[in-house]
């Protein structure tokens, strides 16, 4: 059973990376067979820097630290946006935690290591501010496509700890836009101070 689920893993993978690439690589016979019709299309490289910190803390009381000093992100309020705008950004700001930031989401990624009889520790969350995504989004709406910013942490071997991350200001510099960027260069001091603090915070429990 389980070597039928990590053959059924490796093939779904498989098709994670193989289907997006013929997509995007098949040319006309991939819009012929969806029926999309492109007005324009266009690619581009850019330079994103990626950040691993490896810290020598206990994995469990890391991610209680990161959890409990960042904010968390309450859908509530987006009912109340267009009526109360006001209202809805002071419910924002009271949900901001250290740095400003908030969760959004976590995704236990090494709970599903359980279906082929084997263990890790691993969580995927989603960082960030509303009121700080909508400062870039008004100025360049594409800045939407890293908001909330993603943060990987992971136990490498039991006391260490390594977070993962893209720098968000080379994630949001890549537009071109000089506030822009400069949010995401503040962004970069955050999350750094976030993981710092919840360090400390692991490291005396």
């Amino acid at each position: 059973m389980r070597q039928e689920l990590k053959r059924a893993f490796a093939l779904a993978l498989a098709a994670t990376l193989v289907l997006p690439y013929a997509a995007a690589h098949g040319g006309e016979q991939a819009t012929r067979q969806t029926g999309l019709t492109l007005t324009q299309a266009g690619s581009q490289s850019v330079s994103i820097v990626h950040r691993t910190l490896e810290l020598r803390v206990d994995y469990d009381a890391f991610t209680r630290s990161f959890e409990s000093i960042l904010g968390k992100f309450d859908r509530a309020v987006m009912a109340s946006l267009a009526s109360d705008p006001e209202g809805a950004d002071a419910k924002m700001a009271r949900m901001e935690g250290e740095q400003g930031l908030m969760i959004f989401a976590a995704q236990d990624h090494g709970a599903l290591f359980a279906m082929t009889g084997s263990q890790r520790k691993a969580r995927r969350y989603h960082v960030g501010n509303p009121r700080i995504a909508l400062q870039m989004t008004s100025l360049d709406i594409r800045a939407g496509l890293y908001a909330p910013l993603s943060v990987l942490v992971y136990e490498t071997e039991p006391g260490v700890v390594k977070v993962d991350f893209d720098q968000p200001s080379t994630l949001f510099g890549q537009f071109g836009n000089p506030a822009v960027t400069a949010i995401g260069l503040a962004l970069d001091r955050k999350l750094e101070m976030v993981i710092q603090r919840a360090t400390q915070l692991a490291a005396q429990q």
